[in-house]
């Protein structure tokens, strides 16, 4: 084991027990680590009809259309990887770390092993996950789908992905993260390292559909070079236990740009602890953090952190929530931090019901009470995501009438 391995393992060992800054703090050895084996799946179109129904529920597409690979992670094994696109690399992290001496450089380098209990124990239990890759100067020619698939009972799930895009070029991500219908208990921990080249471009969506009683824990950090631009869409609108994610974009490199869209609805016993992070260290970088959350009796803490340490940098973070429930709670944490002169960071919160007065011009238009206060969920909600299959849109739909209806 070379030194670097020994000191990481180190730091993971000591950290064992680190609670995390946010968020419930869930006891790891309630758990049972999930399996390791899974029977490969040659094609995903051959699962039961309740599978396949899972994975659209999360944007992956069995038949795979409109998508340039897919992979597949069971519990903790590689269950599926598929390629078409001669423009991506697509495989399992631990194949690529085999394959790759250089990807050391990579692994571990952007997210803390001691950050927390929940990175120690993704380290230590030696984690596989996805490992994409553009080479320099290519494109895929549509989105590489992943799914993180919690397939146990009562199991915890580890998960380290590296995404790559190298110079001048561009990739589109979708990944699901669910659970099969009769895990009703488990805790998944997802580790993502990305870094976007100089002139590159990433757009990453991750759809949540979880169990209530699923606890979630990822930790993302992103690093983005000279003229790279980074845009996540983060969509969490199911009933879970509780998710914790803080994702961090750097902004490493002159002219650097980054927007982060979260839109989610907390149910009742749902705790969505919910934040997105710029660090602006190179000069004329950019960022957008937009943020929209519902509660419907669950609990929402919405934290947006911008953190100016470059001249010319530009950011702004937008808040805001719905409460449309008695029992529900929702909590806005804007942060801006300037460690120079010459940067602009603006914020912009907002937390509260639906105005009674919209809802009464709209159904004086002809919409019934629930048409009224869909039309304006809906509106709420629409921050632009692209790429996502009709399964989904209808099932984000669903979701959205059922919350109007609710009220």
């Amino acid at each position: 084991m070379q030194n670097d391995d020994v000191n990481l393992k180190k730091r993971a060992e000591e950290a064992a027990e680190k609670k995390a800054a946010f968020g419930e703090d869930f006891e790891l050895e309630k758990f049972e680590e999930g399996s390791r084996v899974s029977k490969p799946i040659e094609d995903l179109q051959t699962l039961d009809e309740e599978s396949k129904r899972t994975l659209l529920q999360v944007g992956v597409i069995p038949s795979e259309e409109g998508r340039s690979g897919s992979l597949l992670v069971l519990d903790n094994a590689v269950s599926h990887s598929s390629l078409k696109d001669k423009n991506v690399e697509l495989m399992s992290t631990r194949k690529a770390l085999q394959k790759y001496e250089w990807l050391k450089e990579y692994s571990w380098k952007l997210v803390a092993v001691d950050t927390d209990k929940y990175t120690a124990k993704t380290y230590l239990e030696d984690a596989d996950g996805y490992f994409i890759r553009v080479p320099p100067g290519k494109k895929s020619s549509m989105p590489v789908q992943t799914c993180l698939l919690l397939g146990s009972d009562r199991a915890f799930q580890t998960v380290h992905n590296i995404v790559i895009v190298e110079e001048g070029a561009s990739l589109d991500i979708i990944t699901g993260c669910t659970a099969k219908k009769e895990v009703e208990e488990g805790l998944h921990l997802g580790i993502s390292e990305m870094y976007v080249k100089k002139g590159a471009t990433l757009n990453f969506t991750m759809i949540h559909n979880w169990a209530e009683q699923i606890g979630v824990r990822p930790r993302t950090v992103i690093h983005v070079e000279e003229g790279g631009t980074y845009v996540s869409n983060y969509v969490c609108l199911k009933p879970v236990r509780s998710v914790q994610t803080y994702p961090t974009v750097k902004l490493e490199g002159e002219g650097a740009v980054t927007r982060l869209n979260t839109i989610a609805i907390a149910h009742s016993g749902s705790e969505l602890d919910l934040g997105s992070r710029a660090v602006f260290n190179a000069p004329g970088t950019k960022a957008e953090l937009i943020s929209r959350t519902i509660t419907i009796g669950g609990k929402i803490v919405a934290r947006g952190e911008m953190i100016g340490n470059a001249k010319g940098a530009k950011g702004h973070l937008e808040c805001k929530g719905l409460v449309l429930t008695d029992k529900g709670s929702q909590l806005a944490i804007p942060i801006l931090e300037a460690n120079v002169d010459d940067v602009e960071l603006t914020h912009e919160a907002a937390v509260g019901k639906i105005a009674k007065d919209q809802v009464e011009y709209l159904m004086a238009r002809g919409l019934n009470e629930d048409e009224a206060v869909g039309m304006i969920v809906r509106g709420f909600l629409d921050v632009g995501i692209r790429g996502i299959p009709e399964e989904l849109k209808n099932e984000i739909e669903n979701t959205i009438a059922q919350t109007a209806f609710g009220m």
